[in-house]
């Protein structure tokens, strides 16, 4: 289901998400993929980060005392600051819940019974259903990996060299192993999670929305890869759902232009084009910005392989065939069709004006479960697309999706956590690349302008009307046309660019 849907599941009750784990094991990972499938669920969710509390309560690890992490004998200072963290991160909970969020997800180590036990205290005395998420993680290839997540991207280590981060911990992954206890109460309602999905454990848990949770955490995994997302190229026949149009040869150069550009990104060459790829806009990303340190790939891992999703339609396959040649998996998938226009395909916007003369104020006032009769909103897109988001946390290669913005835009909406609102909103403008990165920390998103679809149209129709009039006056010529001893020339302008697709975004590009 989509979105506005379960605004309607608040009879579920309040629901605190807690992770318990050791250092390094994927937890705050899954709290930002939980809090994104819940925000597409239309649940009100938060994630709260007791890392990032202390950082603001007092300063950064430099500031710290040297006995705050590790278990042996602390400075009643220290534990007073310990406190003071603790006590925050739970009033930053209640507030959530008092201003009527539905689920807290507590992003924190909680790696012995005493300190579950006080959480479970003070929430279930408010009425407030707990659901422990212990993470267990035995490979070591993948605890490495989440450390260089965090040198990559938490505030922590700004500064710091990649093994001066891993030994630091290291340290502390051996510190607490010391004290950690691993969930063993059968009351305790709870799942274990063995490296993010590999083997999953339920105890207890009750409720649609916690199953649905638990659900969600089968299908994931937090291994890195790059998901890539560009408009189809440009058909014979623009802005008609039912001609299903071949591309035109513009269309077909794009797709060239597209897999070449695409192939030389991921190579990290510089792609053969006038100009190095730039960001040419910078979405709203949620909890983290495409700031980070470069790193290279560990040793030994081969390049991840490419997925190319596009729909059934022929302007979407058409697009994807140079990926095909050059041995790229590629699935056509039906969920991936753009919005069906209904009863306004192909309409001008005159004649939709004079038939639906409410329609632009309808869209204005809600333009995401605004609806021409017969045809699908973004809400109705957005239930369709549920089995491709599933799809695409269970992938662990690097994908790209080809089709048609208001497929795009839904799917990006749901990488970044934006609002359902939001989502008739978000740019995906032809000729750009958006390239985003589920990260420990959240997402990073770039997009690239590789093709000038203005540009490109220009000197396209200017090559049309300066072959018209040389094929006329050719004929001209034959037929002995002249005027005072000189062949006629006929006065043709060049042709004028396509059309521009309806105000009220009936169909696109």
């Amino acid at each position: 289901m989509a979105a506005p849907l379960y605004s309607r599941l608040w009879h579920a009750g309040q629901i605190l998400v807690v992770t318990v784990g050791l250092p390094a094991r994927g937890k705050t990972h899954l709290a930002h993929a939980i809090q994104r499938y819940l925000f597409w669920l239309g649940v009100k969710c938060k994630v709260f980060n007791l890392a990032n509390v202390r950082r603001d309560v007092l300063g950064t690890l430099e500031e710290l005392p040297k006995d705050y992490f590790g278990t042996g004998p602390k400075d009643p200072q220290t534990l007073h600051m310990k406190e003071r963290v603790w006590e925050r991160t739970q009033e930053q909970i209640e507030t959530f819940f008092e201003e009527g969020g539905q689920v807290a997800v507590y992003d924190a180590n909680n790696s012995n019974q005493k300190e579950r036990n006080a959480i479970r205290r003070r929430f279930s005395d408010r009425k407030i259903q707990i659901m422990f998420i212990e993470c267990l993680c035995d490979d070591e290839e993948m605890i490495a990996q989440n450390i260089r997540s965090i040198y990559q991207y938490n505030p922590d280590y700004l500064g710091w060299d990649l093994m001066d981060v891993t030994k630091s911990f290291n340290i502390r992954i051996e510190q607490h192993k010391e004290y950690y206890e691993p969930i063993t109460d059968p009351s305790f309602p709870h799942v274990q999670l063995l490296n993010l999905g590999q083997r999953i454990v339920m105890n207890n848990v009750r409720g649609y929305l916690q199953n649905r949770i638990v659900f969600f955490m089968m299908n994931i995994h937090n291994r890195d890869r790059t998901i890539y997302f560009a408009r189809a190229g440009e058909a014979l026949v623009e802005h008609s759902y039912k001609a299903d149009a071949e591309l035109s040869s513009l269309g077909a150069e794009y797709s060239e232009t597209l897999c070449d550009f695409v192939t030389s990104l991921r190579e990290q060459r510089k792609p053969h084009f006038d100009e190095a790829p730039a960001p040419s806009q910078r979405h709203s990303v949620s909890w983290f910005s495409d700031q980070s340190k470069p790193i290279s790939p560990l040793p030994g891992r081969p390049q991840r392989g490419l997925e190319v999703w596009c729909s059934t339609r022929k302007r979407s396959v058409l697009t994807v065939v140079p990926f095909r040649e050059l041995g790229c998996k590629v699935f056509e998938l039906s969920r991936l069709c753009e919005m069906n226009p209904g009863v306004v395909d192909g309409m001008s916007m005159e004649e939709i004006l004079q038939r639906f003369p409410d329609s632009v104020e309808s869209k204005e006032r809600d333009p995401y479960r605004f609806r021409f009769p017969r045809a699908e909103s973004y809400h109705d897109l957005a239930i369709r697309l549920e089995p491709i988001i599933f799809e695409l946390e269970r992938t662990r290669e690097d994908v790209l999706i080809v089709g048609q913005s208001s497929v795009l835009r839904c799917l990006i909406a749901y990488l970044q956590g934006n609002k359902p609102g939001e989502i008739p909103f978000i740019q995906v403008r032809e000729g750009d690349l958006v390239e985003i990165r589920p990260q420990a920390f959240g997402v990073s998103s770039h997009v690239y302008s590789f093709w000038d679809p203005e540009k490109k149209r220009k000197e396209r129709d200017i090559e049309f009307a300066a072959r018209a009039a040389a094929e006329l006056a050719d004929e001209s010529t034959a037929n002995g046309d002249t005027v005072d001893g000189d062949a006629v020339k006929p006065d043709i302008e060049p042709a004028s660019a396509p059309s521009a697709p309806p105000a009220l975004d009936t169909m696109e590009r």
